[in-house]
């Protein structure tokens, strides 16, 4: 995802600014208005002190993958990372935890946003303590951080337009995107889209927006099912919480056959989580551009230390195989490797060794 809310339209993004708002006017902290501190963010504490590590939710597989690999990736980056701390898919939470975090005196933050500009507020925070933050799988709109740790996520839409387009070459395909709150529902959806419309224009787009919840992804699969039982392919933007629902509305609408025989729905996800692998193995879906959980863990780490030491970094190639870029806003995002997995290298180690297993 991997995965990651303001509700629908205007309607929703002004509800969690007005509960990000509400959530900084409730704490007894510095304001959450626009006066700073004239303190740096980063580099103060020479690279020790304690890490907060905040995540967006712990009900997808990809994340409690990611949640298990960070004690063990903090204690080989020499991170004094505390135990981590669940948001529970509310962007308002989120800002609570991360100014919690900052009065226990964390010297640093590793944050995987919820929301891409309602996070904002608690980068602002942090940065008034000269607290460094890294931010994982999704890039802030504004707000200062040390580095974005985060696959090409529009190389996810793109790698999954390509796949479908190969084997479908006319009808309706549809797209369960992710939360356009979020940068990486954003991307990958355009992604799609555009990939679509200009290599494959046989293709027919229909679009379910679940905003990374699978009873919402379910509902509306089976409405569209209803109306278009043509559909040929599907590209779930986050199979740590689609891949489930997704199976089982196709499954009782006797929809569900398997690779190679007639009828089959090609279907293409993202994430890379066993699950997936086995139901690639099965014949149930067709591939999954594969999210690396262990090295997001691992580069948070290697970054947010890097940070409190006071190091920089410049755009171009690392020597771990990804691309640092600097984006919009000003920040710089390590682009790690996300590699497509099908039925031929799904038991094939040496090209998705670094995704969850």
């Amino acid at each position: 995802m991997a995965g990651t809310h303001p509700r629908n339209g205007q309607t929703g993004a002004r509800r969690v600014r007005a509960a990000v708002a509400a959530a900084c006017a409730a704490l007894v902290l510095a304001s959450c208005g626009s006066t700073k501190d004239n303190v740096a963010s980063g580099g103060e504490g020479g690279g020790d002190g304690k890490v907060g590590v905040i995540l967006p939710l712990l009900t997808s597989p990809f994340w409690q993958s990611y949640n298990d690999y960070v004690p063990k990736t903090a204690k080989s980056e020499g991170v004094d990372a505390l135990k981590t701390v669940n948001s529970n898919s509310d962007p308002s939470q989120q800002i609570t935890d991360i100014n919690n975090q900052l009065n226990q005196g964390v010297k640093g933050l590793v944050v995987a946003p919820l929301d891409s500009a309602a996070i904002s507020a608690g980068l602002d925070q942090a940065e008034r303590k000269g607290v460094p933050v890294v931010a994982v799988d999704v890039a802030p709109d504004k707000g200062k951080v040390a580095m974005v740790v985060r696959a090409n996520n529009v190389a996810y839409g793109e790698k999954a337009c390509e796949y479908l387009g190969r084997q479908i070459t006319s009808g309706k395909v549809v797209q369960i995107m992710g939360d356009l709150a979020s940068v990486n529902g954003r991307e990958r959806s355009e992604a799609f889209r555009s990939c679509v419309k200009e290599k494959y224009p046989k293709l027919k787009v229909l679009e379910i927006p679940a905003k990374w919840e699978s009873d919402t992804a379910a509902a509306k699969l089976d409405t569209l099912l209803n109306a278009n039982p043509d559909i040929k392919g599907i590209y779930m933007q986050a199979g740590g919480v689609y891949l489930a629902p997704t199976l089982q509305t196709l499954k009782s609408k006797n929809m569900l056959k398997t690779a190679g025989s007639k009828g089959h729905i090609f279907i293409v996800s993202n994430d890379g989580i066993p699950q997936e692998y086995d139901a690639i193995r099965k014949g149930q879906i067709d591939a999954t551009v594969s999210q690396p959980a262990d090295l997001y863990a691992k580069y948070g780490m290697y970054y947010i230390k890097a940070a409190m030491e006071g190091k920089k970094f410049e755009p171009g190639p690392t020597d771990h195989n990804s691309e640092i870029v600097k984006l919009p806003s000003g920040n710089l995002e390590d682009q790690l490797p996300a590699p497509l997995v099908t039925k031929e290298n799904v038991d094939d180690p040496e090209l998705w060794g670094n995704t969850v297993k």
